[in-house]
């Protein structure tokens, strides 16, 4: 990482909105400001806890920064705008100057440079979040590892930083990505319907002892793979949920 000055709070901090990036037509990236000479004190794919009161009532959600571990001066958490999900509404309706309390970063299911050289991740919608600090980090860092990427998402419309994927599979040899679309576009030239078996066989890196899969998604969708990974002969120690 870095010598800059390394950050994890047990108690809410305020942090100060600096700048929102639009991503999808209901995900943004939010920024926030850092000291000049500091950083989350984290691995990718920890996570912060973001607090809110909201109706007189105190609560939390975590959320994975998406920015580049040991990036100096600011971090970012990418999150996608729910109906029914309060905290994210709470940090769609934030602007500019406004500050946000947040605790941690907390250890999740992380990536640590030298476990795997063949890293499969599966996403479901926002499941991509915690994952896009791990491909950047092993990307830019030129870690010597082959990723492969299989996203799921309703819609074209709702792919978190697909311009972002599009030009690292035309930067980087070992980073490769399979889009799967319930509802697919007319000329659709990737998956469509859900994940299946035949799909994480094509497009995951066979079980093996240089071979990890991180696993990502609404909960009904990761139980289902979690088991079906697991059939495909991927042990329970290779299979990490962020």
């Amino acid at each position: 990482m870095n010598s800059a000055i390394r950050i994890k709070t047990k108690a809410p901090t305020p942090y100060i909105l600096s700048a929102i990036e639009p991503d999808t037509h209901d995900t943004k990236t939010f920024r926030f400001a850092l000291p000049a000479d500091a950083t989350l004190d984290m691995l990718p794919g920890d996570f912060l806890y973001v607090h809110a009161t909201l109706d007189g009532k105190t609560i939390k959600r975590a959320y994975t920064p998406s920015s580049l571990p040991g990036s100096t001066g600011f971090f970012d958490l990418t999150v996608k705008r729910y109906e029914s999900g309060v905290v994210s509404k709470y940090l769609h309706n934030q602007r500019l100057g406004d500050t946000v309390l947040m605790s941690g970063p907390n250890p999740g299911g992380h990536w640590v440079d030298g476990m795997a050289t063949r890293v499969g991740f599966v996403a479901g919608g926002t499941g991509i979040t915690p994952m896009i600090s791990i491909i950047r980090w092993i990307l830019t860092q030129r870690i010597d590892a082959e990723l492969f990427l299989i996203f799921a998402n309703k819609t074209e419309t709702d792919i978190i930083c697909r311009q972002e994927w599009e030009q690292d599979i035309r930067e980087y040899r070992n980073f490769h990505c399979h889009h799967v679309l319930e509802q697919p576009p007319t000329a659709w030239t990737h998956g469509t319907g859900r994940v299946t078996p035949d799909v994480l066989r094509r497009h995951l890196p066979p079980p093996g002892p240089d071979t990890c899969v991180f696993l990502c998604g609404p909960p009904p969708m990761v139980d289902t793979l979690e088991t079906t990974l697991k059939e495909l002969g991927y042990p329970e120690q290779a299979i990490i949920l962020p």
